[in-house]
């Protein structure tokens, strides 16, 4: 399929530039796949349009204050997205860099919590190695030091309430840089409320990277390469996933990360396994879902990789009716938007 078949007019303002004043208080988009049916609700509905038994699967990753402005050598400007920490080295990172112009490897970078940095190889398109230096652990010097990076369509400086909303109430393993968004939505007094109705949750880590924002550069999907994220399935969420399937229960994935890297751990006898990994998996129209079967995701972006899984989960018109429905009845989209339910 090509790209243009997954487009859809957006106005500029129902994009959701701040969270709403609670985290449940957004709107539900229900779409039910076998009768192709359309109906609006509210988030505070979920318990009731699930089913006693139902295993909700969640993304725990925790994003970190990735962002930071410093300066180089020369006086001049530099930015920096701190994407993965590699294997095995201390404190160096695989970064996306914006300055006036390019780092050169050697390069001495300066920020804020006396950070420094020192640019150690050139990956091509803005892509650097950088070595950091600092008085403490990164991650910790960053909580202070650095900026949560909140997407580019988010047309405002991040503010002190971002470190707490553009992060899951569940949020445990510090290395996204993008949060889980249909994880947002949930609070703890909505996870009491949906075991009280004998609807349980587990856990998994998938380090959400820029990936999910940059643009699909090609027409054919099929020409397409995904950016590798990092993701991990602890022993007892494999086992609580395949039990419910046993059973004849629903697994419901919290958000398109959730379901990539539920896909992308089936063994060879269509169980889930175990395991830790980098995915590359890109879900498109004709793929087989053999883990997930329901999908509670937020609205995305045109002609985006996000927007081409969904549609392969509900089917593409459907999914573009829906959003024609989203648009015309002024739902928030994207991060801080409202979010869908895919039956």
């Amino acid at each position: 399929m090509n790209l243009g078949d997954f487009d859809f007019d957006l106005p500029a303002e129902l994009i959701a530039q701040a969270p709403l004043a609670e985290r449940g208080g957004s709107r539900l988009l229900v779409i039910r796949r076998d009768a192709g049916s359309i109906e609006h609700a509210r988030f505070a509905d979920l318990p009731d349009l699930l089913t006693p038994g139902d295993l909700l699967v969640r993304n725990e990753t925790r994003v970190i204050p990735a962002r930071l402005r410093g300066r180089k050598e020369s006086g001049g400007q530099v930015e920096l997205l701190l994407v993965e920490r590699r294997e095995g080295a201390e404190e160096l990172w695989r970064c996306m860099t914006r300055s006036s112009k390019p780092t050169r490897i050697g390069s001495r970078l300066y920020f804020p919590g006396e950070i420094e940095g020192e640019v150690e190889a050139d990956l091509g398109d803005g892509w650097r190695l950088v070595r950091f230096r600092c008085r403490e652990n990164l991650l910790t010097v960053l909580e202070s030091a650095g900026e949560m990076p909140l997407p580019p369509y988010i047309q405002r400086p991040p503010a002190a309430d971002d470190r707490e909303r553009y992060q899951t109430v569940y949020a445990r393993e510090p290395g996204a840089v993008a949060a889980p968004t249909a994880g947002l939505h949930f609070s703890g007094d909505t996870f009491a409320e949906l075991a009280a109705r004998g609807i349980h949750a587990c856990g998994l880590t998938l380090h959400v990277g820029p990936g999910t924002f940059l643009p699909v550069r090609s027409e054919n999907l099929d020409e397409h390469r995904m950016h590798g994220e990092l993701f991990a399935i602890p022993a007892e969420t494999a086992e609580a996933v395949n039990r419910a399937h046993a059973e004849g229960r629903r697994v419901v994935a919290i958000g398109t990360t959730s379901t990539r890297a539920l896909e992308s751990a089936v063994d060879e006898n269509g169980a889930l396994r175990a395991t830790s990994a980098e995915t590359h998996l890109f879900i498109r129209p004709g793929f087989r879902f053999r883990m997930t079967d329901a999908l509670i995701t937020n609205f995305h972006l045109p002609k985006s990789t996000l927007l081409v899984l969904v549609a392969a989960f509900a089917g593409r018109e459907l999914i573009l009716e829906a959003y024609r429905q989203a648009v015309e009845k002024q739902y928030r989209f994207f991060s801080y938007g409202d979010c869908m339910l895919i039956l």
